[in-house]
């Protein structure tokens, strides 16, 4: 058994719609999605918050931040703004709330945010 959710799709595919989804979630602060893309997301995210939350002197944690997003401004707002808010926070950066069924074809819906 895989360690993460595939989402029926092929990994590179899988990949770039978790990475547009991380710098949209760190954008814009919360988006409504599949329950199984937010608790994949929730991960990524994890991650790119722990990156900023090194510093903004790392350059190293920077360009690692910068090779996974998909936007240069989002970039330098995690490092700004977004990393030292959660400086004192071990984890626990996001929250999901389950929506209910999607009305096109049924899949569940949820809204993730960031705390």
């Amino acid at each position: 058994m895989a360690g993460y959710r595939k989402l029926g799709r092929q990994t590179s595919h899988r990949l770039m719609v978790l990475r547009n989804l991380t710098t949209d979630l760190l954008q814009h602060g919360s988006i409504i999605t599949t329950e199984a893309k937010a608790k994949e997301l929730e991960r990524s995210v994890a991650k790119m918050i722990t990156l900023a939350k090194r510093g903004s002197d790392d350059l190293h944690a920077r360009r690692q931040a910068a090779a996974y997003m998909t936007s240069a401004d989002v970039v330098k707002e995690l490092f700004d703004n977004i990393g030292p808010k959660y400086a004192d926070r071990n984890g626990g950066y996001t929250r999901i709330y389950k929506l209910g069924p999607r009305r096109g074809d049924g899949a569940p819906q949820a809204k993730i945010e960031l705390v």
